[in-house]
């Protein structure tokens, strides 16, 4: 079983799995306040695609007069492309309840040293890759500093290579992130979100995520976090499996016994750390 979550305390953003994308127009479906109350680990005001255009200067307004050191959030800006990209970073930076930045359609690693270097290098920075360029580029990317994660934009990604929503096909650029990822030093991606609120679908994209090495997940809607936590924790079977391999390790005097030992004893270490991190029991 995992313990209930308390929306006034966000897991760390390099350990967090569900992340939930919150339209910043006045009006639309669910608002800040129900964001910060969800139980979502993360939550990321999105000043970006579900913006208009004419609605933008007020939307970051919204967003600069609801975070607090109390309302802290992440915020999705627009691309360094587009000329909101500077207004964003004018309103935004060295705000007290900013999180980190997520910079939208990132392809380069210029545009994130320029996004670092505007808001400061306390201010962390989530590149979100969406194109083929982006994902070519991908280890450049995550090698900057200042970079905390890398995210998946899947949907912009196929719109822009023409790529089936597909789980084969789809695979490639996931794994690329997963291996950036880890030459940047950084911790699993996150990947884009499923659109619709079918649960079983939910938890087989989820599934496959987390297979490909992924360890987070854009949400959007109120109900998808909690289906993502689960998903994206490791399972009480799991659990009980390390923690008996573990015991059984620690009783031989920690010998390595054959050449699959070290492999499973990694896993183990990893299940039994997240299992502590997200309230995971044995079972």
């Amino acid at each position: 079983m995992m313990r209930e979550h308390d929306s006034r305390v966000r897991l760390a953003a390099s350990d967090a799995r569900s992340w939930l994308l919150v339209n910043a127009t006045a009006g639309a479906s669910f608002d800040f306040d129900d964001a910060h109350r969800s139980p979502a680990d993360q939550v990321i005001l999105d000043l970006e695609d579900a913006v208009d255009p004419g609605n933008k200067p007020s939307a970051r307004l919204a967003v600069a007069a609801w975070l607090s050191p109390q309302n802290a959030a992440w915020v999705r800006i627009n691309a360094a492309s587009t000329p909101f990209w500077e207004e964003d970073l004018e309103v935004l930076a060295g705000h007290l309840g900013l999180a980190g930045v997520v910079l939208a359609k990132a392809e380069t690693a210029k545009e994130v040293v320029d996004t670092v270097q505007r808001l400061g290098t306390a201010t962390p920075v989530i590149p979100l890759i969406e194109s083929a360029v982006g994902i070519e580029l991908a280890v450049s990317i995550a090698t900057v500093p200042g970079v905390a994660r890398l995210a998946f934009g899947s949907g912009d990604y196929r719109r822009d290579t023409g790529t089936a929503n597909d789980n084969l096909a789809m695979a490639y650029p996931r794994s690329r992130l997963v291996i950036a990822s880890r030459i940047g030093g950084l911790p699993g991606p996150i990947d884009g979100p499923t659109v619709g609120s079918s649960h079983p679908q939910l938890r087989e994209q989820a599934a496959v995520s987390v297979a490909l090495g992924m360890t987070g997940k854009l949400c959007l809607d109120l109900e998808q976090p909690r289906v993502i936590n689960e998903c994206m924790s490791p399972s009480p079977s799991d659990v009980a499996w390390a923690l008996e391999f573990l015991a059984d390790f620690e009783r031989g005097g920690r010998v390595i016994r054959d050449g699959s030992d070290k492999p499973r004893l990694a896993r183990a270490e990893t299940i039994s750390e997240r299992a502590a991190r997200f309230g995971v029991a044995a079972g």
